[in-house]
């Protein structure tokens, strides 16, 4: 996590987030195996397996998805997690990055809080030069908005080369990922609706 706000109980000994740790203690505790979890998330038992040793990086929507079958929120795991007023400042946005070992690679700020039925989430995610997600397809819509730089989306094999100041909005049931194509970090802010 970028920040300094990150709660020490968060965190491995070697000062990384426990997100996988969390997974698998919830997992055992319901009594799944991975490949219950892998299965229910739409992801294969290796990636669920690697997910958990904190070796493979979920994106937040796989890791909604993952948490979904576990049955707890995905602020349940992410570091830093908590109550969240209606305002969020710039200087005080929850940061983090779910690449442990290169936190740089990906980086997401949140920008929206939750309350009781609320639907949206918003982030700005910056992108590493290559980045690429993994294709995912679930309900919902979702809204890219690029700030900085210029990425590809991929829609069900069809690709939209965005730059600064364009926007998509699309379906969140049709396939789709993300990839930084240019050498430069590129800044979107992407606004969701998840379950």
């Amino acid at each position: 996590m970028a920040d300094d706000t990150t709660n020490t109980s968060d965190r491995q000994d070697s000062g990384k987030p426990a997100i996988g740790a969390k997974l698998r203690a919830r997992r055992r505790a319901l009594k799944l195996t991975l490949q219950d979890v892998a299965e229910g998330a739409g992801v294969s038992t290796g990636f669920m397996s690697q997910a958990e040793r904190d070796i493979a990086v979920p994106s937040l929507t796989t890791l909604n998805r993952i948490c979904t079958v576990l049955g707890i929120a995905v602020q349940d795991v992410l570091p830093g997690s908590g109550p969240a007023p209606e305002a969020t400042r710039h200087d005080h946005r929850q940061k983090l990055s779910l690449r442990q070992e290169n936190p740089d690679v990906t980086a997401y700020e949140r920008i929206s809080t939750t309350f009781a039925g609320s639907v949206l989430n918003g982030v700005i995610i910056r992108e590493a030069p290559g980045y690429r997600s993994e294709p995912q397809s679930h309900e919902g819509e979702e809204i890219f908005f690029v700030l900085e730089g210029a990425c590809t989306v991929e829609l069900e094999g069809n690709r939209v080369v965005l730059e600064a100041g364009d926007s998509l909005h699309f379906s969140s049931q049709r396939l789709h990922s993300t990839w930084n194509h240019t050498d430069s970090e590129t800044a979107i802010l992407h606004v969701c609706t998840m379950d």
